[in-house]
């Protein structure tokens, strides 16, 4: 169901405003999904007066959004970045995606890296965390090999799904099994994220990372759907086994809750639901509690690098999640989109964009040809 965006009255948000070169006058948007496996995420261009541009890439969004969200920014300055995350705030993948194109622009504008402008570097390379696509060892074998070549060392691997007929110990055992498989196939200088895809009931999780401490896994990602303390204590005072929460939260409140009874010990927003800007004052809330910050992310490569700016700019930044896909098409469209595949690693490490903004063009051409909509 569409999302009516809120109305916030005159008297509490800035004017309108035509005259001046940071006011937004033009507003371009694409809805785009990969040919082989279906990802899909939305780009958002803005042009400012002055002539500036600014991209940013958010999360899937329906058709009707992307009309409402033009209504929102013309005649807006792109400084204006609270008042429209506000006016967004019932479309979060359209937040993410034109407030980042709000930054991205302000940066060209100015020319400087989105890190700088953000208070960065704390860092001079991102360190990447390869999201493996698949469900089993063989559907993942095909990415992990891409992933290697493309120089990343850290790694995802899909969670077994447990049957309800099998013996909680049999499931133990043959992730287990899993876990060493994959180790052994990622090389002795890989490491691995354990993703659980909010598919444990928190006992399972619980016991499930028990057995898994001694493989010393980085963290085991998003183990239950289940977010109340009590379900999430269970895990954490059970085990030393880092977890890994937040995926699918917005709202800056229930993170602190998270951070405030111990549940997480990393943080991951998801850059398809929340602004850099946004995931930066979580960031900041979770420094509080010595947490780290490892943004979550299965959308486009025009946010794989907006978080790598990210990143930079994070004192308690972690690591940086890129998709990896199987198919060669996949790839294929992902760097025409950047003009040159920049999802890339050396030895796990991504170098920093010393230019304007995101630091690199993009390519509308692709942008048009693998649309599924615009505006």
């Amino acid at each position: 169901m569409r999302r009516k965006i809120p109305e916030i009255a005159g008297a509490f948000g800035p004017p309108q405003t035509t005259s001046h070169p940071l006011a937004i006058a033009a507003f371009r948007a694409w809805r785009l999904r990969e040919p082989v496996s279906g990802r899909r995420y939305t780009v958002v261009k803005l042009q400012s007066q002055s002539g500036d541009i600014g991209y940013g890439e958010g999360g899937p969004v329906l058709a009707g959004n992307l009309a409402d969200a033009k209504t929102a920014v013309l005649g807006r300055r792109a400084s204006e970045s609270e008042f429209i995350r506000r006016r967004l705030a019932g479309i979060p993948s359209m937040e993410a995606a034109v407030g980042n194109a709000m930054l991205d622009l302000l940066c060209r504008s100015k020319k400087l890296p989105i890190y700088q402008y953000l208070g960065g570097p704390t860092r001079f390379k991102a360190r990447l965390l390869a999201q493996l696509e698949g469900t089993d060892d063989v559907s993942t074998a095909a990415p992990l090999e891409r992933a290697r070549r493309q120089g990343f060392r850290a790694f995802t691997m899909p969670v077994l799904q447990r049957d309800g007929m099998i013996r909680l110990q049999a499931y133990v055992d043959a992730v287990r099994q899993r876990v060493a498989g994959m180790r052994a196939k990622g090389g002795a200088d890989a490491e691995w994220v354990l993703d659980c895809a909010a598919g444990l009931t928190p006992g399972d999780a619980a016991t499930l990372a028990k057995a898994l401490e001694r493989d010393h896994l980085i963290w085991m990602d998003e183990p239950t759907s289940v977010l109340t303390t009590d379900g999430l204590a269970k895990i954490t005072e059970e085990s030393v086994m880092p977890i890994g929460l937040g995926r699918n939260i917005t709202d800056i409140a229930t993170f602190q809750n998270l951070l405030r009874f111990g549940s997480v010990n990393v943080l991951r927003p998801s850059l398809g639901l929340n602004s850099l800007t946004k995931i930066k004052r979580m960031a900041a809330v979770a420094e509080t509690y010595y947490v780290a910050v490892a943004p979550y992310h299965s959308g486009g490569p025009i946010g794989t690098l907006a978080g790598i700016h990210l990143a930079a700019a994070l004192p308690n930044s972690f690591i940086q999640e890129v998709p990896v896909p199987a198919a060669d098409r996949d790839a294929a469209m992902r760097a025409e989109l950047t003009s040159g595949n920049r999802e890339v690693a050396d030895k796990g490490f991504a170098a920093l964009l010393n230019q304007p903004g995101l630091g690199f063009e993009v390519n509308e051409k692709a942008l048009e040809n693998f649309s599924e909509e615009r505006v």
